[in-house]
């Protein structure tokens, strides 16, 4: 307890863009290997690049919902160094003039709210991927991710612990959902994440020697490899022994951090200005028609479904974890405005099938108009609470209309008096315990009897009309 957490990430993001930062080769995902190639992001000589000005409206459209001020000019940068799935030996990026800077963004951890800040915003291309053979003998290519467009976006030193980069992450996830410039993937590689750690002595204002942990690419690496290194440095300092700046991997696995070489500082990658691209001009009126398209921004909505629907905040913070999911929910409750009872079935039936699938509610066949028609077959009884979750499991399945559902399979509810009546009164005839029970005061005996009135009529006896039978035949 003795010593304070100092993390900053960097976070990047692949652009959903179609074509590649500096040429025209397509970006898709899970081509065979090296068929999204060509001479210019193979780096031949003699190409020159040309700016994918989609890309460049994505990266002001980030920086813009991060609170960033947009540079009315920024240039691009060669940053040198040799890798294999480098095929120029140089890397396209922005150095001292990114596109966007100075930054922040708002995270809830504990109960507290902070501000972390943004440093910057910029652009720049991806490298290739490397696939290493699994006896360690040799080691593949596959150019095809080799110019894809990449945002940058560096947090400053405000994190103080793995719990709050892993909330900071999450809600970068959202937001850059929210605007559409990325996917987010993770596991697809579309967002990675590196994180510096150091820590030092509380009260210190000298900053300690910092790891820079690599390509972290999930929620769960990423708490896992910061609260491994966090302990592993304290252990270090406790020992006496000192931090060496350098540059680790997460190896899951192990569960471990693993060197991989000492930490480069800029000048290690001598870089200078591209002079193959211009510098980058950004007018004000571009960036006000920018500023225009962005959405509702998810801590806002939140907010809204608060207030507006009246819902808790941990259904507002569940329903506005993505925008596909907010949708789903406010398109539900325009054809029955009960926002808590749509709710509860989005975050209960739905997203437990979704889970269970392990689908994306993109993914899914139940529509938000059908659930509205479930629940008003519900209110109208026409089906009771417990055959309606029996018609969603259905629908999740088929995509079918519950009124046919219903239809088809029989499922209308019980609500013949007289016929529910001689059920009502097999039951007491057949439980005299229970009824016993019951006339000396002992209401948990209500639910049982219900209840096998229920299993009589397979689920489909009005649950009303059958407590109301039973109170007027034990009077």
């Amino acid at each position: 307890m003795s010593y304070e957490v100092v993390i900053g990430l960097e976070v990047h993001v692949e652009l959903l863009t179609k074509s590649k930062i500096f040429c025209s080769c397509p970006t898709s995902f899970g081509d065979e290997p090296n068929t999204n190639v060509c001479p210019v992001c193979l780096g031949l000589p003699g190409v020159l690049p040309v700016i994918n000005k989609r890309a460049v409206e994505f990266a002001i459209l980030s920086g813009l919902a991060l609170n960033c001020k947009v540079n009315p000019r920024s240039k691009f940068d060669r940053k040198n160094y040799f890798y294999p799935d480098l095929p120029k030996a140089y890397q396209i990026s922005q150095y001292d003039m990114p596109v966007a800077e100075d930054g922040y963004l708002n995270i809830k951890v504990n109960g507290e709210t902070k501000c972390i800040g943004i440093t910057r915003v910029h652009l720049e291309e991806d490298a290739g991927k490397l696939i290493h053979a699994e006896n360690g003998d040799y080691s593949l290519i596959d150019y095809n991710r080799t110019g894809v467009p990449l945002v940058e976006i560096v947090s400053e030193p405000d994190l103080r612990s793995h719990e709050e980069a892993r909330v900071f992450l999450e809600n970068l996830k959202r937001i850059l959902q929210y605007t559409q410039v990325s996917d987010c993937k993770m596991e697809e590689g579309s967002l990675r994440c590196d994180a510096n750690i150091s820590v030092r002595l509380k009260g210190k204002k000298e900053l300690g020697t910092k790891t820079e942990l690599k390509n972290m690419n999930s929620f769960k690496a990423v708490q896992k490899g910061l609260e491994y290194e966090i302990k592993r440095q304290i252990d270090s300092l406790e020992k006496g022994e000192r931090i060496s700046q350098e540059t680790l991997r997460w190896d899951e696995g192990r569960g471990l951090t693993v060197s991989m070489r000492s930490k480069e500082q800029a000048h290690d990658y001598r870089y200078f200005p591209d002079p193959d691209l211009m510098p980058l001009e950004v007018q004000q009126e571009w960036v006000e028609k920018l500023k225009g398209l962005l959405p509702e921004m998810p801590l806002q909505k939140k907010e809204r479904y608060i207030t507006q629907y009246g819902l808790p905040e941990y259904d507002a913070e569940v329903l506005t974890f993505s925008m596909d999911m907010a949708d789903f929910f406010e398109d539900c409750v325009k054809e029955y405005p009960e926002p808590k009872v749509v709710s509860n079935w989005v975050m209960g039936e739905l997203m437990g099938f979704l889970n269970a699938e392990r689908i994306d509610i993109t993914e899914t066949k139940v529509t938000p108009l059908n659930l509205a028609k479930l629940l008003h077959l519900i209110d109208k009884g026409t089906i009771s609470g417990k055959i309606g979750k029996t018609v969603f499991e259905e629908m999740f399945k088929s995509g079918e209309d519950p009124e046919a559902i219903v239809e088809e399979k029989g499922l209308l509810q019980i609500s013949d008096t007289k016929e529910l009546e001689k059920i009502v009164d097999e039951v007491i005839k057949i439980n005299p315990g229970p009824v016993e029970d019951l006339k000396s005061g002992k209401k948990k005996a209500m639910g049982f009897l219900v209840g096998q009135v229920m299993k009589q009529t397979k689920g489909k006896a009005n649950p009303q009309i059958v407590n109301k039978i039973l109170r007027n035949r034990l009077k």
